[in-house]
């Protein structure tokens, strides 16, 4: 009896190994050519967030772009302010000062050296078709380069990686929680390498990201819900063309879901947003780049990342605002032809996920309907 079981194991684990071989989608086994098949259903393959960062270029130690050093934190800036030599001082002018600047900044001198990046290089794109003055040069030499948000974060520790606070958890906290869930819809799709039309659709999705068993790698293949509930702020649709694997899309304006510390959901909108991403059937991977509202910028930073968070990074609000507005470089102000947005980038990784559609909205009314019954229930 024995040996007939061993025998009858045997030879089904030898029928089911060949026909994992055969049949299984696994790399390596299935050609190039047939592999788009395996995942353009219907025309179509979703994405899923996983990775994002404030696109900051970087050379080892910042001797090239940063060789004054990095700025100084909160915690740094609060001793040269109020340095212990014998003056009494009251808690209102010291700490709840500093506070206060943190929530009602001002443009007003900064009392402290400010350190930005003296490179002509930085990662972004060519966001006005232009070349201008203050534009950089891409790391593979392209002109025109718009991103004067990295004069404002390159030399600031918090966001340099792979050490930075902000660099690190700011992607711990958007794969913990689900809140981030960021999803790509190509459609009208024939192929993954050259297509000269493709529609691209973001919403927001409900699930956990699908990791291995180390529960550190991030794999292709799972599914993910789209929120039709509370995510009708974050469906936005763009025109694209795929070219050479590299798909590039028309602008629009876009709010990204932006959870950051111990899940405080904040928002980050981007003006005139567009993607520039290598697809693979398995994921995508690139840039997006377009220009954040200031105000809106620093108002997210306090919101998500406290003063005491924020000295882990040697991250300053208050000083970042004042750079904020002396790069700030599209949508001029009406009135005062102040420039009110700042060009951006985000480095962004993606996997391959098959996203599933409600067959209807779950709730009727829109978005702003839909937050105001949700604050009568809590």
């Amino acid at each position: 009896m024995t040996f007939k079981f061993a025998e009858m194991l045997k030879r089904t684990s030898t029928v089911l190994l060949a026909g994992a071989i055969v049949g299984a989608p696994a790399s390596g086994i299935i050609a190039a050519e047939e592999s788009d098949a395996v995942v353009l259903k219907d025309r179509s393959i979703g994405y899923v967030l996983t990775n994002r960062y404030w696109a900051v270029y970087q050379t080892p130690g910042g001797e090239s772009e940063c060789p004054n050093g990095f700025n100084d934190g909160p915690r740094e800036q609060y001793t040269l302010l109020f340095p212990e030599d014998g003056t009494k001082r009251t808690l209102l002018d010291t700490h709840l000062a500093r506070e206060a600047e943190v929530w009602f900044p001002t443009t007003s001198a900064e009392p402290y050296p400010f350190h930005e990046p003296q490179s002509d290089v930085a990662i972004g794109l060519d966001l006005d078709g232009q070349a201008g003055e203050t534009d950089f040069m891409s790391p593979e030499g392209d002109e025109g380069i718009d991103n004067q948000l990295y004069r404002v974060l390159g030399c600031v520790a918090g966001y340099r990686g792979p050490d930075g606070a902000i660099y690190h958890f700011d992607n711990k906290y958007m794969q913990q929680y689900a809140f981030n869930r960021l999803l790509l819809e190509l459609t009208d799709v024939d192929d993954l390498v050259n297509d000269e039309d493709v529609t691209i659709t973001t919403y927001r999705g409900l699930d956990n990201l699908m990791t291995d068993a180390t529960g550190k790698n991030f794999m292709s293949g799972g599914t993910q819900r789209v929120d039709r509930q509370w995510g009708d702020r974050y469906v936005q649709t763009f025109k694209g063309q795929i070219v050479d694997g590299i798909l590039t899309t028309s602008a629009a304006d876009l709010e990204i879901p932006w959870s950051e510390t111990f899940d405080t959901n904040t928002i980050q909108p981007i003006k005139d947003l567009r993607f520039q991403l290598k697809l693979t059937p398995d994921g995508a991977q690139g840039l997006m780049g377009g220009y954040a509202d200031v105000v809106n910028w620093q108002q997210r930073l306090a919101r998500a990342w406290s003063t005491h968070h924020q000295s882990y990074g040697q991250v300053s609000s208050p000083s970042l605002f004042r750079a904020l507005n002396r790069h700030a470089d599209a949508y001029p102000d009406p009135e005062t032809g102040k420039n009110t947005a700042i060009s951006t980038a985000i480095e962004v990784t993606f996997v391959q996920t098959h996203i599933l559609h409600p067959e209807a909205p779950m709730a009727e009314g829109t978005p702003e309907q839909n937050v105001a019954s949700a604050r009568d229930i809590q």
